[in-house]
């Protein structure tokens, strides 16, 4: 649906120095998939999604949107294919002046769309954001949620094959966020619309993304299913964003204690470890590690645990401590948990 190629594109700063805010960035999102890209402010994300309708030209690379490549097309042609690109603001940008029925209507009004089509469209997507009981209320007497909700009906008006939505939920509240991210959803497997969601919250994308990938200072970094960036963050950036959702790394303080009863156990000729363990799915559930125990005489110490929900799917992650009586038994214990699809990793001290 969107291909992106060696783009990259710079800006002069008011000192007058070139700023890179995009350099060789590839990317490629599928048709109807719900599409996150995440970074910290200044990392070139909103750069980034704005060169997906050519509002920004690239100065090097090129973008393709439903195969039609963007970067041979005229300004009438472009005018053209942004009608099928949608897009969702962070500050809403309604119309004071205008209803609720008549900002959905507007983009419709500028195509010319007889009246008796807008009627029945603007109607049809009132119903489909949850707001009938509003249509003819004015933006100041709506609540955030509210106008968020008449931005996203407004950006469906022309039937966009691509809805992109720049940090739309950064001004609400835990709930309302929720709730619109929902509404997302649910327009995504009813309409089919390919979403690509702008953010700096790892929250938003647990909630609601198929894929993410990661930027910083103009690069992706990182890069995968929501599950699998989850579950093995590899970049700094990414593990830094991921603090406040999943918690990978104890806090320091501990990390003398632990070694300590390694040292102790080795002492006393057992085997000990510091692991790393992340369930999906059923195995949240299952009751592996008392299995373990039992089969290879395996002591653990849960040192941190917690439970998330990517997406509809359950993901666990534990730190322990195991100790077992010999490095064979140990070794054996780890061939069961990767036969039983929990993945770990060895905590280096």
């Amino acid at each position: 649906m969107i291909e992106i190629s060696h783009l990259s594109h710079s800006f002069q700063a008011p000192d007058g120095k070139t700023v890179a805010a995009l350099s060789d960035v590839n990317l490629h999102i599928q048709k109807g998939e719900i599409f996150g890209i995440i970074g910290r402010s200044g990392a070139g994300k909103s750069t980034l999604v704005r060169t997906i309708n050519f509002l920004t030209r690239p100065a090097q690379g090129t973008v393709k949107v439903n195969g039609q490549l963007l970067n041979d097309m005229s300004t009438t042609q472009l005018r053209q294919i942004r009608t099928k690109i949608g897009m969702i603001f962070q500050h809403f940008n309604l119309l004071s002046s205008r209803t609720v029925f008549d900002n959905i209507a507007l983009p419709l009004e500028l195509n010319n769309t007889p009246t008796d089509v807008i009627e029945k469209k603007v109607n049809h997507l009132i119903e489909l954001v949850g707001l009938t009981e509003h249509r003819d209320k004015y933006p100041s007497q709506l609540s955030g949620g509210q106008k968020q909700r008449v931005g996203i009906a407004r950006a469906l008006a022309n039937d966009p094959i691509v809805l992109l939505s720049d940090e739309a939920t950064s001004a609400l509240d835990p709930e309302t966020t929720r709730a619109t991210l929902e509404l997302l959803q649910e327009i995504n497997r009813k309409l089919g619309v390919t979403i690509v969601l702008i953010t700096h919250e790892m929250e938003v994308v647990k909630q609601i993304c198929d894929r993410v990938v990661v930027m910083d200072k103009g690069q992706i970094v990182e890069a995968g299913t929501v599950l699998e960036v989850f579950r093995h963050p590899k970049h700094l950036t990414t593990r830094a964003m991921l603090a406040d959702v999943v918690v990978h790394d104890m806090p320091i303080r501990f990390y003398d204690t632990v070694r300590l009863r390694i040292d102790a156990s080795r002492e006393r000729g057992a085997y000990a470890r510091l692991l790393r363990l992340t369930f999906v799915g059923s195995e949240v559930t299952s009751p592996v590690l008392s299995v373990m125990t039992r089969r290879f005489n395996v002591d653990f110490n849960i040192l941190q645990g917690q439970v998330e929900e990517l997406k509809g799917t359950s993901f666990g992650m534990l730190t322990i401590l195991a100790e077992s009586p010999n490095e064979d038994s140990y070794h054996q214990a780890l061939a069961f948990l990767t036969e039983n699809k929990v993945d770990y990793e060895e905590v280096q001290l």
